[in-house]
């Protein structure tokens, strides 16, 4: 049996992905120090979402945003974020109007 050396020590992760109707986690072992963009792109996700565009700003792992170059860790879940359709604080204001009015 070959050893795996430090180098090429493999590590489990997951990469997601959603839209309002359907989402997409893909699990994954990659090599130890993939970042979180070749975790995509190894993920094949958008094959599975072809008009997905991936925004280098829009990057994240359980929540928390972070850079493409990012090296993964194992047990990380990538997350791929949409753009918003809404600015947040607006779609509060206008529930809020909304819920006075009855």
């Amino acid at each position: 049996m070959m050893s795996i050396s430090r180098e090429t020590a493999l590590i489990g992760i997951e990469v997601a992905y959603a839209l309002p109707q359907r989402q997409c986690v893909v699990a994954l072992t990659v090599t130890e120090g993939c970042t979180v963009i070749e975790a995509i792109e190894q993920s094949r996700i958008r094959e599975e979402f072809p008009d997905m565009e991936v925004d280098p700003n829009a990057l994240g792992i359980f929540g928390r945003k972070v850079r493409a170059g990012q090296a993964l860790r194992q047990g990380d879940r990538v997350e791929i974020y949409r753009p918003l359709i809404a600015d947040p604080k607006e779609a509060r204001r206008q529930r809020a109007e909304k819920s006075k009015k009855g």
